[in-house]
């Protein structure tokens, strides 16, 4: 089969593209203690003009009274971050969509929904956060699950200190949540979008802070187009990396930067959605090229030699914000921009600590920076390829050599080439061209080089054996989302079958290559 021609394909009784749109909420890694604000309220909570003094806490509406901020001090935030090297965890997080056996999405409410599986899964353990009576978020130890404004359900695992242990943990979680699910009649499944199905039939998660981030949008966001796409039917897998200082960040931030877009392409793993063939290898990489301009994509001043995080700080700032936080009540910030709100207030407010670490988790760059390294351009995809970003991304970025050399393979392109390559690998893949190479040649040497790093790293041996479903994909020049297609060929579409296919399956062990001619989900974990 041929599917090359892009097009953003029209839903049934759709128009293309959509333009009622929104944002996603995030969740903070335990990397960072997990500040959240998943429990807070609509704006419908209270009027700006009877605010109370500013919390230090958003989630709990503790007040206590802090020096003005500064530039300087949002700086020393990020610096806070930094460990000795001893102390280095990974963080992985992974988003799964729910179906029935026929392909169609599991709604919060009502009997089977994700409701009672949320309440199942309390019953095994989870402590629960609700709102207004809905269970919108779980913990246990060091993991956290939450929901996605579609019902995507992600966990944000804990920080433990080589990729196969955070693999043997996302393992252990997709476990337990098809023990819970399958009983309700839920499947998991493996895809970066939801494949089957149209937008109207998603259900909204009825949780509060998508109020104002669903309404931002169509009157404030820039290049918004399908950022209600983005928000109901999207699903990435992403992991999160420690620093030992500013310097240390910021070669791995221009570092992952660099590679980002082959990474994406690697993953690709969202060939099909309203039902058919998209035209594209990842079409949530797509819909994130029409979601916001202001907040997304490559920053360019990242490459820079002299890269610090007073830069991207000054970036951050000038980012319209979405709200202001105030006794646990969302108020639209009406585009405020944080510099603005640290110079002049906001109705009497005064703009804290706190807030910086909402705004910060509002902004959703290819690579974002907390007090952590998170890298975001994969598709979730299957669970061999799953289970290795951790250790792919970790051979490349916490071994210096293996980071040199990962640099030095696209160090040598103007900014220019470097977003024509974000807009290029949506829809060829690893078929594209950077400069005069394939990014299938890149992606082959960048396993290459992550293999290597691992080698030199703690516990790095066991890590490396994760990523042989990453090199046979880049030896192969095929990525998942060869394999979706060939599956929908096969089947004839058929959602249940390929729902059969796509589901999400643990191994207990380091994941076997995937046949390049075979699906991947075929091939086993």
């Amino acid at each position: 089969m041929h599917h090359r021609r892009q097009f953003y394909p029209v839903p049934p009784g759709g128009t293309r593209p959509f333009r009622n749109v929104g944002q996603p909420g995030e969740t903070e890694s335990d990397l960072t203690g997990g500040r959240g604000v998943a429990s807070l309220r609509s704006p419908s909570g209270g009027s700006p003009a009877k605010l109370m003094s500013s919390p230090h806490n958003p989630t709990t509406g503790t007040r206590e009274a802090e020096a003005p901020l500064t530039v300087d001090a949002l700086v020393a935030y990020f610096r806070s971050g930094a460990k000795d090297h001893g102390r280095f965890k990974i963080g992985i997080e992974q988003e799964k969509i729910g179906v029935r056996d026929d392909g169609r999405a599991v709604p919060y409410e009502g009997v089977g929904g994700l409701a009672e599986l949320l309440g199942d899964l309390e019953g095994r353990g989870f402590r629960a956060t609700r709102e207004d009576g809905h269970v919108i978020a779980l913990a246990r130890e060091g993991d956290r699950i939450t929901m996605e404004p579609g019902g995507q359900l992600e966990l944000s695992g804990g920080a433990l200190a080589t990729a196969s242990t955070c693999a043997a943990a996302l393992d252990a979680h997709v476990r337990e949540v098809a023990e819970a699910a399958g009983p309700l009649g839920i499947r998991f499944i493996g895809t970066g979008i939801r494949p089957f199905g149209t937008l109207e039939e998603v259900t909204w998660l009825p949780k509060r802070r998508y109020v104002v981030m669903r309404d931002y949008f169509p009157r404030h966001g820039r290049d918004s187009l399908l950022a209600h796409q983005m928000m109901k039917l999207t699903a990435t897998v992403q992991a999160n990396f420690d620093y030992a200082s500013e310097a240390d960040a910021a070669d791995k931030i221009r570092t992952a930067y660099g590679i980002t877009s082959i990474v994406t392409a690697l993953y690709a793993a969202s060939p099909i959605a309203f039902g058919r063939p998209t035209g594209h290898k990842s079409y949530r990489a797509a819909i994130w090229l029409e979601t916001d301009a202001d907040r997304c994509g490559l920053l360019p001043f990242v490459f820079q030699p002299d890269f610090c995080f007073r830069d991207y700080v000054a970036w951050a700032l000038d980012v319209p914000m979405f709200f202001v936080v105030r006794d646990g009540v969302y108020h639209p910030a009406d585009k405020l921009t944080f510099r603005r709100f640290m110079a002049e207030g906001w109705h009497g407010q005064q703009a804290t600590i706190a807030d910086w670490e909402v705004h910060l988790s509002t902004l959703f760059p290819e690579v974002r920076l907390k007090r952590y390294v998170e890298v975001r351009g994969a598709d979730a995809g299957p669970m061999p390829m799953a289970r290795a970003l951790g250790a792919l991304w970790r051979g490349i970025l916490e071994d210096p050599e293996a980071r040199a050399a990962a640099w030095a393979l696209v160090a040598n392109h103007p900014f220019e080439e470097r977003e024509a390559l974000r807009r290029a690998v949506p829809t060829a893949g690893l078929a594209a061209r950077f400069g005069k190479r394939s990014v299938r040649e890149l992606a082959v040497e960048l396993c290459r080089m992550a293999a290597a790093g691992l080698q030199r790293l703690p516990g790095g041996a066991a890590d490396a054996q994760l990523l042989e479903a990453p090199r046979a994909y880049a030896a192969a020049g095929r990525s998942p989302a060869d394999d979706f297609l060939d599956d929908f060929e096969a089947l004839g579409g058929d959602p249940a079958g390929l729902v059969r296919r796509w589901e999400l399956r643990p191994g207990p062990g380091p994941a076997a290559s995937p046949s390049p001619s075979a699906p991947a989900s075929a091939a086993g974990p």
